[in-house]
């Protein structure tokens, strides 16, 4: 009865490390799989700025063509172009130093954490 205990034990242990070497190799592949497909991108003439969404499939962007800012109406079915846009009227123009929007939400959060435990 001991013995089969442990081997549940055994197998269960063997299933975890397993599933925990998956993630780990997945997490390594994915990271240079987006490295390897910004290196490709970088260096090009055009480049999107930002993006919002005006409607269900329907994007507005903010696109760097060159020097000029170029503004698109995005669907599933078309690109339209909308017009130019000076950049002295753009609010902030990320550039490839700039924290990633994902990285500063998530330190925004931490602070506000850091700041609730304070209060108690």
């Amino acid at each position: 009865m001991i013995l089969l205990a442990a081997n549940a034990y055994a197998q269960l242990i063997t299933v975890l490390v397993i599933f925990v070497v998956v993630l780990a190799i997945t997490a390594v592949v994915t990271k240079w799989l987006a490295n390897y497909q910004k290196s490709q991108n970088a260096g090009r003439n055009i480049e999107v700025i930002e993006t919002t969404n005006i409607a269900n499939n329907k994007w507005m962007q903010i696109v760097r063509v060159g020097n000029t800012y170029k503004v698109l109406a995005v669907s599933k079915d078309s690109v339209t172009y909308l017009g130019d846009i000076d950049p002295s009227e753009l609010k902030e123009i990320k550039t490839d130093g700039s924290k990633s929007a994902f990285k500063s939400m998530f330190e925004k959060a931490l602070k506000k954490d850091k700041n609730s435990s304070d209060d108690s």
